[in-house]
């Protein structure tokens, strides 16, 4: 179990270095785009994030 779990966070690190290894003013544009959110905007996002990832989840397992 947690190798599948240490699998996962190492397979979230390299998705998430993407963007700013191959363009990192993009990443750097849209960072800054999130600073300017509120907080309710960031709260939404990251719930539409936790619940993709849930579904996504449960079509996997």
């Amino acid at each position: 179990m947690i190798e599948v779990l240490l699998a996962a966070f190492a397979l979230m690190l390299v998705i998430e270095g993407i963007l700013p290894f191959v363009a990192p003013k993009l990443w750097r544009e849209t960072f800054k785009a999130l600073t300017e959110m509120k907080d309710g905007q960031i709260r939404f996002a990251g719930l539409a994030s936790m619940l993709a990832g849930l579904v996504l989840l449960a079509f996997v397992t």
